[in-house]
Parts: structure tokens; sequence; C-alpha cells
């Protein structure tokens, strides 16, 4: 588990303003995300997600990366057109940052310390790499690309949190 709390790490929102992290009371559902992705479908489940749960506290956060074959190659603004209109995408979005190597950004950095449920930490394997993270800050699960956003397992673990 990491030992950091990950709402105290300072990151920029999307439209280049502060995102605090610290301000959602409840657990947060944090997603590197790409725009030109086979598995960009995701967001409208991540939508869901985010609707559904709101009100019980759930935060899902959207952490655009370029780093898996430029499939974030958009500005910040081309960016936040192509999700709220292809997919009306209303919860938050970090800035477009890196989630591995030496540039990866602090938040990213701390969550990769945190093992999937084959136990594997370490780097990011794609976009769409989704981590729990507690109302506390604490890292809970981390679920892989291919697990898509309301699988039983990440509803289950979402439920367990809030």
């Amino acid at each position: 588990m990491a030992s950091t709390n990950i709402k105290t790490i300072p990151v920029r929102a999307l439209d280049g303003g502060e995102l605090d992290l610290a301000a959602f009371d409840g657990p947060l559902l944090v997603v590197n995300v790409a725009s030109k992705c086979g598995l960009t479908p995701q967001y409208t489940a991540l939508e869901k997600l985010a609707q559904d749960y709101q009100g019980r506290g759930l935060t899902v956060v959207g952490a655009p990366c370029n780093q898996f074959n430029g499939q974030e190659p958009g500005s910040a603004e081309e960016i936040a057109e192509f999700c709220s209109a292809t997919y009306g995408v209303t919860f938050p979005m970090t800035e477009k940052l890196d989630v591995n190597g030496p540039d990866a950004h602090p938040l990213f950095a701390e969550l990769t310390t945190t093992p999937d449920a084959d136990g594997k930490a370490g780097d990011v394997e794609w976009n769409f790499e989704k981590f729990l993270v507690s109302k506390d800050g604490a890292v809970l699960a981390r679920f892989r690309p291919a697990t898509v956003p309301d699988a039983p397992e990440v509803v289950a673990a979402i439920e367990a949190a809030l």
C-alpha cells in the first residue's frame, strides 16, 4: 500500500487551474485517459460511474497522457472539447501528464507503487489503467487497462470504499 496520502499531491486541472484532490470528500477513481485509443470508449462507463456514484461520494478523475503511441496529442482545449462532445464527460480532468518514466507526475509515481490483483506494481501498462483511492488518500486497488470501469470487481471495490 502507498504510504503517501494521494489527495495531498498537487496536480493541475486540464484548464490550468489547481485541482485539489483533497477537496473531494469520498473515494477517487484515478484513470489515465487518451482520446485516440482503442480503449477510449471506456469514457462512457467512466462517466456512468461518475454519475451513478457522485451522490455517494465517488469522484472519477481523468488524467490525460500522451505516453502510449501518442494517443493523446491534443491541447488541453481539444481534449476537453473531445471528452465533452463525444462522451459527455463531466468529471474532473488533470492537465496532460506523464504516468511513467523519469518525468512521471508525482501522483502516478506514487500510484504505481500499488500492485494490481496479480501482485504486480510498477509502470502503467497502457491508457485507461484505474486506481481506486480511499477517502483518506490511500490506494485501495489497481485495475489494468483491459478491466472495464463497470467490471464487477471494480464496482465491488468502489462499493466497499464508499
